[in-house]
Order: C-alpha cells, then structure tokens, then sequence
C-alpha cells in the first residue's frame, strides 16, 4: 500500500521529508549550542554572581516544567505509534494531550516571569542594573533569552503539532504518509532535549 501511495502523490517523500527535518534540527543544536557555551564561560568567570541569580529562580516550577515535558514527549512518541496501528481515535488523543501539557508548560513559564517583573527583575530593568552586580546582570540576561528562545519553540511546537492533528483528523496524515506527525515528534523531542539541559544549568547550579 506504500509504494501505491507514494505513486499516486510523485511529489511526496517521506525520507527527504524527514532529512529535512534532522538538517533543522542540527542548526537548531549549533545554536543552542553557541548558548551553552557562552552560559559556560560567563559563569566560570562569575562563579559567585551565578549563584545567586539562581536563588532568585524557583526550581519547584523548573521541576514541574520538566516532567510535564517528559511527559509530552511519550505522549507524541505514543500517538506515532499508535498512527501506525491506524488507530486513529488514540493519535488524535495523545495529540491532544500533547498540546494540553505544551499549553500547561508555557502558562507556568508566563508566572515564572510575571514573578520576575513583580520584583523589578527584567533586561535592562533599573533594579538589575543598579542593585546587581555585572556577573548577576549576564545571569538575567542568558535566563530571559534562552528561556525565552526556548519557549519560543514550544510555541512553533505547538503550532506544528495541531497541524498533524488536524490532517491525522481529515485522513491526510496516515499509516502510509505520516512524516508531518513523525517530523512533529521529532522538533517536539528537540524541545524537551534543550530544556533538560536549560534546568539544571539555571536552576540547580547552587
């Protein structure tokens, strides 16, 4: 039924379909990677300063963020699988769900920060600027941009994910063409992977 469906659609391909997508996700890693290293050097060299931006930060909410992102990545890991059964009731839950835990996720991160303001902390914010030191300045700094990056592609993530959701619907996302739910998985994974190193570097390092 594959090779039929592959030649009643020439245009579709399901390898170089998920090429791509790896090729995306290695930039996506290089520039994750220039971050980690620049979070690197910085707090080797503001050891102290580091620390103590990282008591500002609440790591009951990291925890809670990263299981609910653990939890995600099986359930989309779950609807793939369950796509090849053509169990179709069972991928459009697990999608679901998978988006309900993106949209919980993003709601703690939107309290996280509100916190942050209430106390006068953001970029450029007068009491981090004049009441902090400069190692504590590039903590703020690196945690609003990277999380922030981060929580940038939960969005896309997400926006990706009802996508295949829609099509697993509809029937155009199926058994035999499901490198949109696949590819999906895939940056979704990528998104757990960056914050599991995001968590302990922000949260954990006193």
């Amino acid at each position: 039924m594959e090779q039929v469906s592959q030649h009643a659609d020439p245009h579709y391909d399901q390898e170089a379909n998920k090429l791509g997508m790896w090729l995306f996700i290695f930039t996506e890693l290089l520039l994750f990677g220039g971050l980690f290293i620049v979070y690197s050097i910085y707090r080797f060299l503001n050891p102290e300063a580091f620390q103590l931006g990282a008591h500002e930060l609440n790591p009951t909410i990291g925890a809670i963020n990263t299981i609910i992102l653990l939890v995600s990545s099986m359930t989309i890991a779950m609807s793939t699988s369950s796509l090849q059964k053509k169990n179709k009731g069972l991928t459009v839950l697990l999608l679901e769900i998978t988006i309900m835990l993106a949209l919980v996720f993003l709601i703690n991160k939107y309290f996280e920060w509100g916190v942050k303001f209430d106390h006068g902390i953001w970029p450029g914010s007068e009491h981090l600027i004049n009441d902090m030191s400069r190692g504590e300045i590039l903590f703020f700094g690196l945690y609003f941009v990277m999380t922030g990056l981060h929580a940038l592609h939960i969005i896309v993530g997400m926006i990706i994910i009802i996508v295949a959701l829609k099509r697993v619907q509809n029937g155009t996302v199926n058994e035999n063409r499901s490198s949109l739910l696949d590819n999906a998985g895939l940056y979704w994974h990528l998104v757990d992977l960056i914050w599991i190193f995001l968590f302990p570097l922000f949260y954990l390092i006193h």
